[in-house]
């Protein structure tokens, strides 16, 4: 079983073959582009500009995940706020900044609302201040 999560440790970390991917693709442009430098060549240049392309991709991959996961969050948490929340503050709720709903998405029912309050109030802002104040920490072990 995975330990407690908190705010301390909520973090994803990227797990070893993602890790071991960009060093390979990094590698992969540094060699194409010393082999450029080396000589200039048909070869040499495609190798380079498909190294280039591997990161882009890579990188795209990456972030249309992170795009789609802070939809699926986005949606959970709509129907949170109108689970919890009077109409009118879970119409505003779900008006706030995407960073702002991901970090309210981390606590418990019983301290949502407040938080939210405190949110649409201007008295709490970022994301990090936002995940500090939860109490309740509702752990998400399934993020990519």
């Amino acid at each position: 079983m995975p330990e407690a999560q908190s705010y301390q440790n909520h973090v994803r970390k990227l797990p070893m073959p993602y890790m071991v991917m960009a060093l390979i693709v990094v590698a992969n442009i540094l060699w194409s582009a010393y082999r450029l430098l080396g000589g200039l060549s048909v070869d040499h240049v495609m190798a380079f500009l498909v190294a280039i392309a591997l990161f882009i991709m890579a990188l795209s991959a990456r972030t249309q995940t992170l795009t789609v996961q802070n939809r699926v969050v986005r949606l959970e948490m709509r129907h949170r706020f109108h689970a919890l929340l009077p109409a009118d503050v879970a119409a505003r709720a779900c008006a706030l900044p995407v960073p702002q709903i991901v970090s309210l998405r981390f606590a418990s029912d019983t301290e949502l609302p407040e938080l939210v309050n405190e949110v649409l109030a201007g008295q709490l802002t970022d994301a990090k201040a936002i995940k500090q104040r939860v109490k309740e920490w509702q752990a998400d072990h399934l993020r990519a």
